[in-house]
């Protein structure tokens, strides 16, 4: 059963979202075939406090806003049904859990597998007519892969702790 917002819920999702914004298009950084932000960091906060469904929910919020404001490529609906599993996948991983690392190696692991390393290279070679199987695609998103996995997972574990998410549960459904 799905939980209904309360102002003050919403509120505070609305302030994510803006701040998923800021970290993805203003601060992050992307070519044509590349994209690295830091929007995971509420994305997380948002999962721990709203669950999967408000998250993922929040997530392609987040993404159609970023694109239709401060675009840099033209919009195109495979990257906001990265959102939507993007942060369905976080709300598993976080909501009501506490964030250790293991489960944050996991949960990061299984968005990079999903994301950056199927579903991604798939809406690229679909948007760019770039055959699936192309080296440059690849290796641009395994690099990535390898260097983000563990940078993720370290800003999880060290916002998780410091940022004092259990001062805003009362405000989480």
């Amino acid at each position: 059963m799905i939980k209904k917002l309360t102002t003050q819920s919403l509120a505070i999702m609305g302030f994510l979202i803006a701040l998923m914004v800021v970290l993805s298009q203003v601060l992050g950084f992307e070519t044509q075939l590349l994209k690295i932000t830091f929007d995971f960091i509420p994305e997380v906060m948002m999962a721990s406090l709203f669950g999967p469904w408000w998250t993922a929910i929040g997530a392609a919020i987040a993404d159609i806003i970023g694109n239709t404001l401060l675009g840099k490529a033209p919009f195109f609906i495979g990257f906001t049904i990265n959102a939507l599993i993007g942060g369905t996948i976080y709300g598993f991983f976080f909501y009501r859990k506490k964030i250790t690392l293991k489960n944050t190696f996991l949960c990061v692991s299984l968005n990079t597998i999903i994301i950056s390393l199927f579903l991604t290279p798939l809406w690229l070679s679909i948007m760019y007519n770039i055959p699936f199987t192309d080296k440059t695609l690849w290796v641009l998103r395994i690099v990535k892969a390898l260097i983000m996995i563990p940078i993720q997972t370290g800003f999880i574990v060290i916002f998780g702790k410091a940022i004092p998410i259990k001062f805003f549960s009362k405000y989480a459904i």
